[in-house]
């Protein structure tokens, strides 16, 4: 059996655009040709989200690439997927996102050691335009902190 390597597609944009409550690992309903296009790196969560229909959940608007070797029997890039979850975790997101207005949306995409495609989804409220502007604050504080350490410990 041949070792595969790992997948890691992020949601960079997650972060900085939302702040994170609760965190959820969920497998997906993939077909073939997805499945082999992801485990090329051929995906993006940039611009997705997840949504109730009929108390199941799905992710809208992520972006699989076409697989490059399939023939006439591939797939949509932007079409809906399933997720995966246990009944209690998908109630009490359901209720999260009904009662107070929260959004679910992914920060990873990965593929685990058997190969099988995973998301991680987060629970997260939207910030305001002065949160992003403190996160960034934030960042650029602790990298001036960090090179103040680094030099100090070479000079010093």
């Amino acid at each position: 059996m041949a070792i595969q390597k790992t997948v890691k597609i992020k949601n960079r944009k997650a972060r900085f655009e939302y702040e994170i409550l609760d965190r959820f690992t969920a497998g997906i309903v993939l077909r073939g040709t997805e499945i082999k296009a992801i485990r090329e790196g051929q995906a993006s969560i940039a611009e997705a989200f997840c949504e109730f229909s009929n108390n199941e959940l799905f992710v809208i608007n992520m972006t699989v690439q076409e697989y490059s070797h399939a023939t006439n029997f591939n797939h949509n890039p932007k079409s809906e997927r399933k997720l995966l979850l246990n009944r209690s975790e998908l109630k009490k997101l359901e209720k999260q996102v009904k009662n107070t207005g929260l959004t679910i949306i992914p920060l990873l995409l990965f593929t685990n050691d058997n190969g099988l495609a995973k998301i991680e989804i987060a629970l997260s409220r939207g910030k305001k335009q002065f949160d992003k502007r403190e996160s960034l604050k934030d960042q650029d504080n602790k990298r001036d902190l960090s090179r103040i350490k680094k030099s100090f410990n070479t000079h010093g």
